[in-house]
């Protein structure tokens, strides 16, 4: 019986994630990433700490736990790849060269209500950069151009990546005259859930705002734009702060360098908070077009004081993609479908079973050339054999005898061979994925 939250995918769709994966895990790779797996726990209080909600986490304990367990002691499954990451670097920051960047593809556990998209166990690929004591601002440049060449690289709707800055919205606030500018950003992050006007009482209720106070914070969310025009917009608000200038300066960086690399890619989009509390600057969501109403599929942002020893900081900045809410909205949509349902590119015909030994010997040359072979499972009709390749979408049969023929059963093209050097159109050696 199916369990709500839980995705399990069919072969054709598990051969449509792989293939995914490898472009993500490739791209990643080219911006110098290198491959990191951490542990599925945490202490619960290290999970705590960093802005999740506890009706989130899920728990770790045995069946037959003793009922006075200590707390402290409490372990929980992760919510996300950064929390885990930012304690492996403080544990093993001797061993690390910094910067130190980093992807990471894990599954991570969130007690969410499951809806399309949404899930309670899921996918995620990270990367993340993490320095000692200050990091360079060009890796907040960086991470929407990994992210924009992933999305390139896939048969999937155009992504837009929506990026704004923390210290924008806090020095805002702060020019204002609110002092809680962290209660003001959790309520402003709420904005597309409730709606300016309930977003505007609860500023008022919550966060001590003026009623023209808090129609200048929805002011401020409603800026979006494509290149630096963001700037003149917040300026025209009439509120100066020094954090506010140093936000919209890196906030343009971030722009520029993205429309130089790929134009459309990144949008400012001042309404963007995200929820954990330890982004400190740079935020990230991204969109797919056709897909806006089921929200964002990667995020993140910077963070500087997620992660220290003593008194060494290692701040970093991160971005993540959600691989299986992509590929769950994209698979109930029908969007991409994949060539064939298995692996095999060629099945050996078995004109009768004391034939299989030879048979088993072409298609161990053929797979020890690195082409995917199966023998056929029974020694049917030559017809049969073919519409069991057919039904499957392997291209080719190959029928043993003097000499060898392949035969390309979507075309009937039937050709001499020899196991040694026959080698499939480069197309058809795996299976293609694309959008449908």
């Amino acid at each position: 019986m199916p369990i709500s939250g839980f995705p399990e995918w069919l072969p054709p769709q598990r051969i449509i994630e792989q293939q995914v994966l490898d472009r993500i895990r490739s791209t990643f790779e080219l911006y110098g990433y290198a491959s990191l797996e951490t542990r599925a726990v945490e202490p619960l209080e290290t999970l705590l700490s960093k802005g999740e909600t506890s009706k989130e986490v899920y728990l770790l304990h045995r069946l037959q736990e003793e009922e006075n367990a200590r707390r402290d002691d409490q372990l929980g499954l992760h919510f996300d790849l950064t929390v885990p990451f930012a304690r492996f670097v403080t544990e093993n920051n001797g061993k690390l060269q910094f910067p130190f960047k980093r992807y990471q593809i894990q599954k991570v556990w969130r007690g969410e209500r499951p809806q399309e998209g949404r899930y309670r166990e899921f996918l995620q690929a990270d990367i993340d950069v993490v320095n000692r004591d200050t990091l360079p601002f060009h890796f907040d440049t960086e991470m929407p151009l990994v992210i924009g060449d992933v999305f390139k690289s896939l048969p999937i709707p155009d992504a837009v990546i929506l990026v704004n800055n923390r210290k924008v919205c806090e020095g805002f606030y702060r020019g204002l005259g609110l002092a809680d500018t962290a209660q003001v950003l959790r309520t402003v992050d709420k904005l597309d859930k409730i709606g300016p006007e309930k977003v505007a009482a609860a500023l008022v209720e919550t966060a001590g705002a003026t009623d023209a106070q808090a129609a200048a914070c929805l002011a401020l969310a409603a800026i979006s734009a494509t290149d630096g025009s963001f700037v003149d917009r917040v300026r025209a608000l009439g509120v100066t702060d020094p954090l506010l200038d140093e936000g919209l300066g890196e906030l343009l960086q971030v722009v520029e360098t993205a429309n130089e690399h790929a134009p459309g890619l990144v949008r400012a989009e001042l309404k963007i908070a995200r929820g954990l509390d330890y982004y400190t600057g740079t935020v990230y969501e991204t969109v797919l077009q056709g897909y806006e109403r089921f929200g964002s599929i990667t995020s993140g942002g910077r963070y500087d004081n997620l992660a220290s020893v003593g008194n060494t900081r290692f701040p970093g900045v991160g971005i993540s993609i959600g691989v299986s809410r992509l590929l769950g909205l994209l698979f109930g949509q029908d969007a991409l479908t994949v060539s064939r349902s298995v692996p095999t590119c060629v099945v050996i015909a078995l004109a009768s079973d004391d034939k299989r030994v030879e048979c088993d010997r072409i298609a161990a040359a053929l797979r020890g050339r690195g082409i995917a072979t199966e023998v056929a499972p029974t020694a049917a009709k030559f017809g049969k054999q073919i519409q069991y390749a057919d039904r499957r979408g392997i291209p080719y049969v190959w029928f043993p005898g003097e000499p060898d023929t392949v035969k390309d059963i979507r075309s009937g093209e039937q050709v001499e061979v020899d196991a040694a050097t026959w080698q499939p159109p480069a197309a058809d050696l795996y299976p293609n994925v694309s959008a449908r």
